[in-house]
């Protein structure tokens, strides 16, 4: 009978407890919970490298048009170089007319070389797209509404009016 007393005394094992079993709605609540933080995270993840993306393109932007500038800078620097080596010599020297109409071409060749056109001629048809007219004559040698005479030359870089020109139009 001893050993029967120790046998009671011994403590009954643990037994796992049988997991409780979800209703099925309850596995559903818990897949949808959990697809609803995939999705939560994927939506933060995206609009994260959204604005990357964003500041990235601002930053590229603003390095290309830097270095456009710094391009344009580059072609005019031996033109300025020369209007300043004009203006400090005698205004009534043939070597200074010389040296203007220089300038002059080398202007025309920069245009060249940047796309740059200009967009009013003495004759052709007044566009208030490009034109300005700030002056009307009356010239029975020019037909109505044709340019008499460019005041301000005007450019066009491919479709973009960079300045009208301003013109004189003849009714």
């Amino acid at each position: 009978m001893p050993e029967e007393k120790k046998e009671e005394q011994k403590a009954p094992e643990s037994e796992p407890k049988p997991e409780k079993k979800k209703s099925k709605k309850e596995q559903e609540i818990e897949l949808l919970k959990e697809e609803v933080e995939k999705n939560k995270d994927l939506l933060l993840r995206t609009a994260a490298e959204f604005d990357n993306y964003k500041k990235r393109t601002e930053r590229e932007k603003a390095m290309v048009a830097e270095f456009a500038k710094a391009g344009i800078v580059k072609e005019l620097l031996p033109l300025l170089d020369n209007i300043e080596r004009a203006s400090v010599t005698e205004k009534d020297t043939p070597e200074y007319i010389k040296g203007i109409e220089m300038i002059v071409k080398q202007f025309s060749s920069l245009y060249d070389k940047l796309g740059i056109i200009p967009i009013a001629n003495v004759g052709d048809a007044f566009d208030p797209n490009f034109h300005d007219a700030v002056m009307h004559i009356e010239d029975e040698n020019l037909g109505e509404n044709v340019i008499a005479e460019v005041l301000q030359q005007g450019f066009k870089i491919g479709d973009t009016v960079v300045r009208a020109a301003m013109v004189k139009v003849a009714n």
